[in-house]
């Protein structure tokens, strides 16, 4: 007999007794790659469900304003000369990043849609909402030295919403950033404006400012093993080439990253570089990644387009490299693990899912502030259900 089993069922006999008393949480879920090297798990073709656009004044937009157009330099002239510190400090815009928005942006997309989602009405009782970056983290985890993370998880209506906290680690190292790393963050910015024009068939202008807050947002829906998944990420552009104009596929990852000279700076890129964006692609279904290679003096001469689907085949006979498998089946597993440890059905429980490197994943269990994430107007309307005016249902 499973002995979670046993325990699911002792925690939801504690669910009748008093509501200041708080469920005992759950066993902790190890992240050792050899513990996930298993065949490949279910991945649903990712389809957009939509999107939305965050203005220079990070309001929310209903729509694909903030989408822009993969402009890149011509293949048969000079190649790039892009200079990544133009433009610094004086004409940035950065976002402030102590403003928490946590799962805000999505929760406003998901608010005006929740009518009319494509998997029917009972769906996202079923699914799981969250960030792309979040299952990144979570994708990249078994192989992850440096950083850990903390993940907020409450059900409500049945949904399982996870939403990220920052650890006390991360904010130390946010507000003691130094120079060098803020300008790092500028020029990976200021390449997007390099390579992305307004309108399609027009061209990229660099002269403006660099303003963080704006952003295009897409959101999927996919289903890892048999878990659906209902996620949002951000998009740098579209590209008005591209084989087929149908999102997501039409879109393009922007990346800059410092030019490499031996074999073993190689090694290094594609062992850690290489997964975090094989990670971060390959969930919202973006089939390439453009990278601007960087000499010291801050300027890219040259570019390399890295299929998502083959970055893999870099680091498959290196026996320090990642396995697509592994990532995904621990992905797989520590949904598993939140969805049969968050039993109770209140948006104002928590459970914190807390791991560091070289530990497994532990869970404890918190009712409001400051680890409540999902805000009272989401809980208001959702419960009011007022449903959305009746529109005629689109094809399947």
């Amino acid at each position: 007999m499973d002995p979670r089993g046993t325990k699911r069922g002792a925690e939801k006999t504690e669910v009748a007794e008093p509501r200041n008393k708080l469920p005992r949480p759950a066993p902790s879920l190890p992240t050792d790659p050899a513990l996930y090297s298993g065949p490949f798990p279910f991945y649903r073709r990712p389809s957009e469900l939509g999107c939305f656009s965050l203005d220079a004044q990070r309001q929310y937009h209903g729509d694909a304003r903030a989408l822009r157009y993969y402009s890149p330099p011509p293949t048969n002239g000079p190649g790039p000369n892009f200079d990544l510190r133009d433009g610094y400090p004086d004409r940035y815009q950065p976002r402030d990043e102590e403003v928490q928005e946590r799962l805000d942006h999505l929760l406003c997309w998901l608010l005006e849609h929740r009518g009319r989602l494509e998997g029917g009405p009972g769906w996202l009782a079923e699914a799981i909402v969250t960030w792309r970056g979040h299952l990144t983290k979570l994708l990249t985890t078994p192989y992850e030295r440096q950083e850990g993370w903390q993940l907020a998880a409450s059900r409500f209506q049945g949904t399982l919403y996870l939403s990220e906290v920052e650890t006390p680690n991360a904010r130390a190292q946010r507000l003691a950033r130094p120079p060098l790393l803020r300008e790092l963050m500028y020029m990976g910015y200021k390449f997007e404006q390099y390579m992305c024009a307004d309108k399609p068939g027009s061209s990229p202008d660099p002269s403006g400012e660099v303003n963080t807050n704006v952003a295009f947002c897409s959101v999927l829906r996919s289903r890892l093993g048999s878990h659906p998944l209902l996620f949002s990420g951000e998009v740098d552009c579209t590209d008005p080439q591209a084989p087929s104009t149908q999102p997501p596929t039409c879109y393009v990852e922007l990346k800059t990253s410092k030019e490499m000279h031996s074999p073993g700076q190689w090694r290094s890129f594609y062992r850690h570089k290489l997964l975090k964006w094989w990670a971060q692609s390959f969930l919202p279904g973006v089939p390439n990644v453009v990278v601007g290679f960087r000499n010291p003096d801050g300027f890219v001469s040259s570019l390399k387009t890295f299929p998502t689907m083959k970055m893999f085949e870099y680091v498959r006979n290196d026996r320090d490299g990642w396995n697509p498998s592994v990532c995904m089946n621990f992905c797989a597993a520590f949904l598993s693990f939140a969805q049969s440890t968050v039993v109770q059905d209140d948006p104002r429980l928590v459970h914190l899912f807390s791991w560091e490197p070289g530990g497994p994943v532990t869970v404890s269990v918190h009712r409001d502030a400051p680890y409540a994430f999902l805000p009272i107007w989401y809980v208001e309307a959702m419960t009011q259900d007022l449903p959305s005016p009746p529109k005629t249902p689109s094809p399947k």
